[in-house]
This record gives C-alpha cells, sequence and structure tokens, in this order.
C-alpha cells in the first residue's frame, strides 16, 4: 500500500503575502509529530536551512531528534567537485555522514537499519539536470522497498514556478542527470517533482511533502526574503540559475560555462572562439543581452581552460519573466557552429542526456534552422503542462 500526503497546505498562494517558510520551519512549528519519537534518516546538505539561515541539523537536534545524515553531490557542505565522495562523519555534530554520490548511489539496508523516517531536504535549482532530485527518487525507491516512509521538506523554485521551456526527456535517454520525463526547465518545485517521479516512475512510495508557506508560483527566489546559499560550487547567484537550464548544454561541448570565475553559467568560452563575430551573427535577442568579453578558469573541475584567459560570450538576462534560456543555447549552439563549424566538438552521449534525446543534436548536425528546433517542442510542453498540474502544491 502506498500514500502520498501533503501536509500543512492550504490551497495555492494567489499573492506574494511576505517572507516564505521552508518546509523545516513548517514540519517543526505544525507537523513535528511527523519526527518526534522517530528515528530520522537526514538527506540535505548545506542548502538544508531554515528562515533565518539555521542549519536543519541544529533545528532537529535541538527538537530531540536523532539523526543519521546522508548527502548528495558535493558532500554535505557542498563544496566537492568530484566523481566520488566517500562517507564521514560531520565535523560539527559528529554524527555520521553517509554519501548517496560514490559506488553507492541511493541508501541500502545496513544504511537504513537505524532509520524509522527518511527526511530530505535540498534546494533545486528549477532545471532538469540537478542531481538532488535523482539522489531523493532514488533514496525514496531504496526506502519504500524497506518499508521506511520518506517526509520532503519542500522548497521554493528559484527561477519562479510558471515558466517551462525546452524538450521534454525522452525516457529512453534518462539517466542520474535527469530521471524524470520533465523539460529542461520544469517550473517546479523539489516536493512537487518528489510527487511527480513518485507516480511516473512507479515507486509509490509513502511520501509525504512538507509546502513552503508563503511563497506564490510567480515568485522568484530574491522575492521569498530567505537567504541564497549555493546549491552547487559553480552556481553562484540566481543570475547564473537563470541561465543554467540552457547554459548546461554547453558542458557537454569544447566550450567552458565560466567554471571556476565568478560568473559560471553566464558565460561561454573557448581559445578559438571569435566571440564578437558570434554575438554579431546571433543579433538582438529578446529579453537578454549578449556581448562579448574574456574570462580566466580558475582552477576549473572540468578542466577547461585553466589559468588561460579566453575569448567569452557574456549573457546579462533583462526581462526574467519572458526570458527562454534554452532557446537561447540552441540559437548560440548554431550560430558557433556556422561561425566555428570545425572547432565546436560535441560529445554526443553527454550532450543528449542533457537535452533528453538525440533530437537536438541531430537537429543541429542536419542543420535545421533555431526556430524550427525550438517549436519542435511545443507539443511535448503543452501535454507537460496538463499532466504536471496534478502534481502542483501552489
Amino acid at each position: 500500500m502506498w500514500l502520498v500526503v501533503v501536509v500543512g497546505c492550504t490551497g495555492p498562494a494567489r499573492t506574494h503575502t511576505g517572507r516564505a517558510r521552508p518546509g523545516i520551519d513548517v514540519l517543526l512549528s505544525d507537523s513535528v509529530h511527523l519526527v518526534a519519537g522517530r528515528r530520522v534518516g537526514l538527506l540535505t546538505n548545506q542548502t538544508g536551512v531554515d528562515a533565518d539561515g539555521v542549519d536543519d541539523v541544529f533545528r532537529l537536534m535541538a527538537a530531540g531528534v536523532p539523526l543519521t545524515l546522508f548527502n548528495p553531490e558535493h558532500g554535505r557542505r557542498g563544496v566537492l567537485d568530484q566523481e566520488n565522495i566517500e562517507h564521514g562523519v560531520d565535523s560539527a555534530t559528529r554524527i555520521i555522514v553517509y554519501s548517496l554520490y560514490g559506488t553507492v548511489r541511493e541508501p541500502t539496508a545496513e544504511m537504513l537499519a537505524n532509520v524509522d523516517v527518511m527526511v530530505v531536504d535540498l534546494q533545486d535549482i528549477g532545471a532538469r539536470t540537478f542531481t538532488f532530485v535523482s539522489t531523493a527518487l532514488r533514496t525514496l525507491r531504496a526506502a519504500t522497498a524497506h518499508g521506511v516512509p520518506v517526509v520532503v521538506l519542500d522548497r521554493p523554485n528559484p527561477v519562479g514556478g510558471e515558466l517551462v521551456q525546452g524538450p521534454v526527456l525522452d525516457m529512453a535517454f534518462a539517466s542520474f542527470v535527469g530521471m524524470l520525463p520533465v523539460p529542461l526547465r520544469h517550473g517546479m518545485t523539489f516536493g512537487e517533482l518528489m510527487r511527480f517521479g513518485n507516480d511516473v516512475l512507479g515507486i509509490h512510495g509513502d511520501l509525504a511533502v512538507i509546502p513552503v508557506t508563503g511563497w506564490p508560483r510567480s515568485a522568484w527566489f530574491d522575492q521569498t526574503g530567505l537567504p541564497w546559499v549555493r546549491p552547487s560550487p559553480n552556481m553562484p547567484s540566481l543570475e547564473s540559475a537563470t541561465h543554467y537550464p540552457g547554459i548546461v548544454l554547453f558542458e557537454a561541448t569544447n566550450l567552458s560555462v565560466g567554471r571556476g570565475t565568478p560568473i559560471a553559467f553566464q558565460v561561454i568560452g573557448a581559445p578559438w572562439l571569435d566571440a564578437g563575430a558570434v554575438a554579431r551573427a546571433l543579433g538582438p535577442q529578446p529579453h537578454v543581452s549578449v556581448r562579448d568579453t574574456v574570462i580566466t578558469p580558475v582552477e576549473p573541475p572540468d578542466g577547461k581552460y585553466g589559468a588561460r584567459t579566453i575569448p567569452a560570450i557574456r549573457l546579462l538576462v533583462t526581462d526574467r519573466h519572458t526570458y527562454d534560456p534554452v532557446a537561447l543555447a540552441v540559437r548560440l549552439l548554431y550560430t558557433v557552429r556556422q561561425i566555428h563549424p570545425g572547432s565546436i566538438v560535441i560529445r554526443a552521449r553527454d550532450f543528449d542526456r542533457r537535452a533528453g534525446s538525440d533530437g537536438l543534436r541531430l537537429a543541429l548536425e542536419a542543420g535545421v534552422r533555431p526556430d524550427s528546433i525550438i517549436r519542435s517542442w511545443d507539443s511535448g510542453l503543452m501535454a507537460f503542462r496538463t499532466l504536471r498540474r496534478r502534481y502542483l502544491l501552489y
């Protein structure tokens, strides 16, 4: 038998009433019975904080809740940028921390032996390619197999919950960087994605979602009153998060996306790039400024052009409520291929996993114009908008 519960939700927020309250605050004030007297496995990282920036771990310990910690990609503090992270001990509390981003990607029976309920609190970034949701879904699947209920503490989608953009993932291309049939920009919160995944992946787990309160779908993160905590080492700001659903495609090319700079995912660059020529050929773009610049990546974790000053294209959103970063990325890819046909390299497998199918890559290789590619997503987006309605909480 499976159960999906939404706790403490009084219906969709219609106006922005002020400071938002993330799920941890709602849990401890309204729904503490879900963890009281139970041994809790807490899947979280540095983003798991209350409205005042206090770590969930300290809030739950103060409430007398015994904890076992689990962390996703980038580790407990969100500063590691490596393929495998080992288990360890939290330096502040001396609590054991199980890594779910290493040789083990989901909790084992041994890890769950002293867990009565799993609690998940992670800040998503609003794009399909972020691995935190994959880790949480695999945790839900493992917990369900061992009869352990899961409670998700919800948070706002930092880039708003209204716009959905880009191609919907073909499940034949599902991977750890994209497990769900959603577009590159899905417009859902973490809790909504978990409800969606619990159903469409056939997990059917005992899942409760503690909603964030005071967050209307139209609100961006800088309108919530909540502290911005980097979800990952190369997500420095809301500006970067705004471009990320499209610029992430360039990670599967030989262009830098600015890792190792303060403006990661706000730029693309390479030693061979004629940024001025690309910008001129691209022409004015709706709702975003595009200009040439230079960047110097410092110890970039992707290994691209470290300590070299290289030409780059810089992006700056001018109207975030209508900007489409995925459409811009397609136009940039097309234009770079036109200007530098012998220089750009696209790694097919990595690109297809990010794009959600091989359709975008094959269309680019065939010389299909960007606007035709973008229009080809319309029917999939329409179907997704209809499907997602049943999972929305706000």
